[in-house]
């Protein structure tokens, strides 16, 4: 059997940062193709993935990235997998309907994750961060703050949502420009699979992740005021062209058991009761035995 696999991982500080890229059409019954939000690469390739590996026999196979950025490329044919993880119900949406290719019949939000204020510790502007108001310190001169493209990635887009409410709520109406510049500066926006790493290697001083990233990897975050509250909400679903729909059904139901979800907890994630989305009677009876049963 011939597999065309295109693979590469980064690693920073004894952290895998990323797999970056994972076969685009996968048909090995023993492989599940899982496309997932790159905020969750350590929980994936760390810690759920080996644990559902173990349990099952399956093989796991991770593809980390923006959750618009991933859609986009379900919806232009270029990648295929088995099962999507997102960090914004709106994303989901985005593919399913006859209008959206029909990608997904359905989904299931199952986590939560706040969006903080990183910084390295080993930072210049790290003792800021103790004294002063975070986006004060976001607008020293020289800080090499990191985000997403708010068009290829959720986080992206609540980091300018979080920066324009703390402009109003701080009287500072010219904030996001002095913090953020442009929406897809070019100094600060990266990819969200290395954002982590480039923070860890100092490459960065500062930027904005998800609760479940700087809880995971003991990186110093700041939680903003709660008028600027903004979260990855996370969900799942089976991909209606899914290669392996088994497989897909095993690791979904493997997630959201009592195992798995006892990981997430571990790595930071908030986990919720599972709400579903859509056409319900898609889901295959295991898969819905297993939500109901998270739902007690």
């Amino acid at each position: 059997m011939i597999r065309k696999l295109l693979l590469a991982v980064g690693v920073t500080l004894g952290v895998a940062a990323a797999t970056l890229s994972a076969p685009v059409f996968a048909a090995d019954n023993d492989t599940v193709n899982v496309l997932y939000a790159g905020s969750l690469v350590n929980l994936m390739e760390r810690s759920v993935g080996p644990a559902f590996e173990k349990a099952t026999g399956l093989h796991f196979q991770g593809y980390a990235a923006g959750s618009n950025k991933i859609a986009n490329e379900i919806k232009g044919k270029l990648r295929r997998g088995d099962v999507f993880i997102s960090a914004s119900p709106k994303v989901n949406d985005s593919l399913t309907g006859e209008a959206n290719g029909n990608h997904a019949s359905w989904y299931v939000n199952f986590a939560e994750s706040p969006l903080m204020i990183g910084y390295n510790p080993q930072s210049r502007f790290a003792a800021d961060f103790k004294k002063k108001r975070w986006d004060e310190v976001l607008q020293e001169p020289g800080i090499r703050i990191g985000r997403t493209d708010p068009k290829l990635d959720p986080k992206g887009a609540f980091t300018v949502e979080m920066m324009t409410k703390a402009a109003d709520l701080y009287h500072e109406p010219d904030l996001v420009q002095k913090v953020l510049g442009a929406p897809d500066n070019p100094e600060q926006v990266l990819p969200e699979e290395t954002l982590v790493g480039r923070l860890q290697s100092g490459q960065l001083d500062a930027g904005f992740f998800y609760s479940t990233e700087t809880s995971d990897l003991k990186i110093p975050a700041l939680r903003p005021a709660p008028e600027l509250h903004a979260q990855a909400n996370y969900t799942l679903t089976i991909l209606n062209d899914a290669p392996n729909a088994s497989g897909a059904s095993r690791f979904v139901t493997f997630l959201l058991s009592n195992e798995g979800r006892a990981l997430l907890k571990q790595h930071g994630v908030d986990v919720v009761k599972p709400v579903v989305k859509g056409n319900g009677l898609a889901i295959a009876p295991a898969v819905q035995a297993v939500i109901d049963a998270a739902q007690q």
